[in-house]
């Protein structure tokens, strides 16, 4: 299964429909909105690893979307749908932001090798801009050796530990959902592994427990946050 969540923004719901059960049949988490602007505050409230969006959408059409996910995150990959052929509007999407263009009517298996073909330079972009060594509060944490430090101290850290620190770290500040860690650290949410999940935050709260200015708070019914003053 993959971890990719796609967000996507097509006002025709039989096809919309489709194209969700189609993405999630392939493994990838579909939220599917109905408009432009049910897909901008979907955007705004949760988080994608690339966007599928139609061109024309009412309220908010899929040009003035793109230009609004580019604004914000211009590395989020888009890949826009549309029912038009003129050259102009290709154009008009790329000037706009848009990384990749389907033209209706399409097979679905162009849209998954387009899928993946963004999936693939998404998760090359994210390894290259993600940082291998953090700075908490006193400590220090090395992704790679898996190893925190705060002077002379240094704390082997297990495989589940470092893998649990680093996804707190790349959210530093924002919740981590229960189910996204245990999903990609755990590959499966059942009760078991988020019991084990449970042990294992609470063990990384002991090796900063000296340090008030890093906190793993409990965000309820949610997960965890990683806060450092």
């Amino acid at each position: 299964m993959s971890n990719t969540t796609i967000l996507l923004a097509e006002d025709d719901r039989n096809l919309g429909m489709i194209l969700k059960a189609y993405l999630d049949s392939k493994g990838y988490f579909t939220t599917l909105c109905a408009n432009g602007e049910e897909a901008w505050n979907t955007f705004l409230a949760q988080d994608f690893s690339l966007c599928i969006t139609d061109v024309a959408m009412p309220v908010m059409d899929g040009l003035t979307l793109t230009k609004q996910i580019k604004t914000m995150k211009p590395m989020m990959p888009v890949i826009m749908l549309t029912a038009k052929r003129e050259q102009e509007d290709v154009l008009e999407g790329f000037s706009m932001g848009a990384d990749d263009y389907v033209t209706k009517p399409f097979s679905m298996d162009e849209l998954l090798a387009r899928v993946k073909v963004w999936e693939r330079w998404a998760a090359y972009v994210q390894i290259q801009a993600q940082p291998s060594v953090y700075h908490l509060g006193g400590f220090t944490f090395d992704a790679p050796r898996h190893v925190l430090t705060r002077g002379n101290e240094v704390q082997k850290l297990t495989s589940k530990e470092s893998d649990l620190l680093l996804m707190l770290c790349e959210n530093m500040g924002n919740t981590l959902e229960r189910t996204k860690a245990l999903l990609q650290i755990w590959q499966e949410d059942s009760y078991l592994n988020a019991r084990s999940m449970d042990v294992y935050i609470t063990k990384l709260r002991k090796y900063f427990k000296d340090d008030s200015n890093v906190d793993i708070q409990n965000v309820h019914g949610v997960g965890f946050k990683l806060v450092v003053k």
